[in-house]
């Protein structure tokens, strides 16, 4: 959901005239900033390399394994410690659950030698479903998403996908919505839960796993505990938001009616707020597939475990067709819920096309349906899928094109590799990972402060204290270069492209389905085709990351833009302004509420794909937590890589939150549209 700044319209700036209050005292924050970094620099030339907390290799330290001991303690009373047998019940649950649908639906090797419902029948009653829920045309996409399933040879790892989705999604919606309702009409309830949903909402989806994984352990109950968790907080926030921007008048005239409390939320704030609650079930379902799809980190079921798979190996062409496939699935999902909320205001609003015609096609639909369930229970060969695919042909060209354009185009690919390696990377991670630990904390503490005030200072001092205390400083340095370069060459292509948008219809029309499109794909999927350009490396990690983060940033920026008032525009025209004038002078300063806005979710964006980009070479806390799941032993620093992968997520939150608020001028559009916050994950 796109949060829209409108900030207050400054007076149009004459060519050659000094700049506004507002801009100098922007230019003022700029000035101890620079000191900072001069200072810094010094500083770091004479102490360039020394107390830096470099961890060797794979070593670890005694923090890191009183951390595994504390994971083998609790292992060891998994029967007698109550949380353990708790959790291990919430397990069995959900692992009997996922298994059942599974023995309906997918797996011919379970005791009875066919499916339950075979695929035809699966296809007949999804496509019934889209009919149900949207219209005609969805219909035929589920169909031909459900098709291409099997077409491609992975129908049951694209069902047991569906299957960890569906159920997690469904719990969510029962959690959620009570929680978004709560929050939605009570102020000091909202006020007690969204710093928990600001908290769930900065963790980078791989940081949920090792956690979760200690107290369900591995498999479909972790896939579907991770994936709740991390799918809940869009719903929770965006219902409540919906609830609570039901018209206060609409609200006092129905209390003046005399209806009851639960009378107002069933009878007025639920049925208006319909449309967006329809929205937070789009967000979630698709923070629901995206980490669906990353739990096969812990041995959960479907697609995933073939892109992983792909990934390990270094072969681009096994993890293309599954990622491909993750991605129709992705659009299937989105296109289906966004085609269910608009018809749902349709049939609010009276419309919804000809009654007749569409309960036709309902019983039509219905009893086609029941006839394709029958057939596939009854005809082995409308059970299971054709074995004969074009899956592994698909993945055999890719590989060839793959090879052919890293032969032909490879030296311009290392020369772009080599360039932004060289002049940024390198250069900056000297400053931030060979400093002294306590230079680089002393000057990124006060750069928060400059630019945060007070609020992000503190904030950053304790992070910086428990990635200190964690012992990864050093890693937690090279990750935060890392996105903090990225998010910089996000933002160049969010304000160059986002600014285009803004002024050209023609481009807008043409280049936002392209973005609509990349938001909806899940982050694990991009590393499929940067890892074929690039080859495993840091830079692989910091490409997949911009490329995952611009689509949301450039379209805040865009809509920031957008929002400027045409009077405003048309009075500095008056003036003379030139075309560039015009943009910095009126249009970027008056957006600059969405730029902040973009900017931190370019920074929690990248920060998500960095650390998931420790599987194609990124090393630093990505690979930390890596070397955690595969090896039992380093558990420990597996878990102390997670929890400073949150540390400095809630750290950069924090001071561009703070930065937001500290320029007042723009007034509380822009805080509120940090309070409507974007999922990391793939958002809309």
């Amino acid at each position: 959901m796109t949060a829209t700044i409108a900030p207050s319209a400054p007076k149009p700036v004459e060519p050659g005239a000094a700049p506004p209050v507002e801009e100098r005292k922007s230019l003022s924050r700029w000035i101890p900033a620079v000191a900072i970094l001069g200072v810094w620099i010094v500083l770091w030339s004479f102490t360039n390399g020394t107390s830096t907390l470099a961890l060797p290799g794979t070593s670890r330290t005694g923090l890191h394994d009183s951390l595994t001991e504390f994971q083998n303690d609790l292992l060891a009373g998994r029967s007698t410690n109550p949380v353990m047998q708790f959790t291990n019940a919430i397990a069995d649950a959900l692992r009997s659950a996922v298994e059942w649908l599974q023995r309906m639906v997918v797996l011919p090797n379970f005791p009875r030698p066919v499916p339950e419902v075979g695929w035809l029948g699966i296809v007949a009653f999804a496509t019934y479903v889209g009919l149900l829920v949207a219209n005609w045309r969805i219909a035929l996409l589920v169909a031909a998403s459900f098709l291409s399933f099997g077409v491609f040879g992975y129908w049951q790892d694209s069902l047991d996908l569906l299957i960890i989705t569906g159920i997690s999604v469904l719990l969510a919606v029962l959690i959620g919505l009570p929680l978004g309702v709560l929050i939605g009409t009570n102020r000091r309830a909202n006020q007690v839960v969204t710093p928990f949903l600001d908290f769930m909402q900065t963790m980078p989806t791989f940081v949920y796993l090792l956690p979760i994984v200690l107290f369900f352990g591995i498999g479909p109950s972790a896939a579907v505990v991770s994936t709740l968790i991390y799918a809940l907080p869009p719903l929770i926030r965006i219902a409540g938001f919906g609830i609570r921007e039901v018209s206060a008048t609409t609200v006092e005239a129905t209390d003046s009616a005399g209806q009851t409390y639960w009378q107002r939320l069933l009878k007025v704030q639920v049925p208006m707020a319909r449309k967006t609650i329809i929205v937070g079930l789009n967000q979630t379902t698709l923070a629901a597939l995206s980490m669906a799809t990353l739990a096969a980190f812990v041995n959960g079921p479907g697609l995933g475990k073939p892109v992983l798979a792909g990934l390990r190996i270094n072969d681009v062409g096994t993890a293309f067709v599954p990622g491909a496939l993750i991605v129709v699935m992705a659009v299937m999902l989105d296109r289906t819920t966004t085609a269910a909320s608009e018809r749902a205001e349709k049939v609010a609003r009276g419309g919804g096309g000809n009654p007749r015609v569409r309960q036709g096609l309902i019983i039509g639909g219905g009893v086609a349906t029941l006839v394709a369930i029958y057939l596939s229970r009854t005809y082995v060969s409308l059970a299971e899928f054709p074995t004969y695919t074009i899956g592994d042909r698909v993945a055999s060209a890719t590989s060839d094109g793959v090879d052919w354009f890293t032969d032909t185009f490879g030296g311009a690919t290392e020369w772009v590799k080599d360039l932004i390696t060289n002049q940024f990377l390198n250069r900056t991670q000297a400053l931030l990972a060979d400093s002294p630990w306590w230079l680089a904390f002393a000057a990124i503490a006060a750069l928060a402060f400059v630019f945060g005030g007070v609020r992000a200072f503190i904030s950053t001092v304790v992070c910086l204290t428990g990635i200190w205390y964690f012992d990864l400083w050093h890693d937690a340095m090279i990750t935060l270069n890392m996105t903090l370069v990225a998010t910089v060459l996000v933002m160049i292509l969010a304000i160059v492209f986002g600014v285009w948008m803004a002024r050209d219809r023609r481009v807008d029309v043409g280049i936002r389905p392209i973005l609509d499109a990349g938001q909806t794909i899940p982050p694990f999927v991009y590393l499929i085709p940067v890892l074929a350009l690039f080859g495993p490396s840091r830079f692989t990690a910091i490409t997949a990351g911009i490329v995952y983060a611009a689509p949301a940033a450039i379209k805040l920026v865009a809509d920031g833009v957008k929002a400027v008032s045409p009077t405003t525009i048309e009075a500095g025209r008056s003036t003379g302004q030139t075309t560039w004038q015009e943009i910095t002078k009126v249009q970027l300063p008056m957006a600059k509420g969405s730029i902040v806005l973009a900017t931190n979710q370019g920074l929690l964006y990248v920060l998500a794909m960095t650390v998931i980009g420790g599987l194609v070479g990124a090393g630093a806390l990505g690979y930390d937590v890596v070397y955690g799941f595969a090896r039992s032993e380093a558990w420990g620093k597996g878990l102390a890589a997670g929890i400073t992968i949150v540390l400095l997520g809630v750290m950069l939150d924090r001071i561009t939150r703070a930065a937001a608020e500290v320029r007042r001028d723009d007034g509380p559009t822009t805080r509120r549209a940090f309070n409507v916050r974007l999922p990391i994950g793939p958002p809309r």
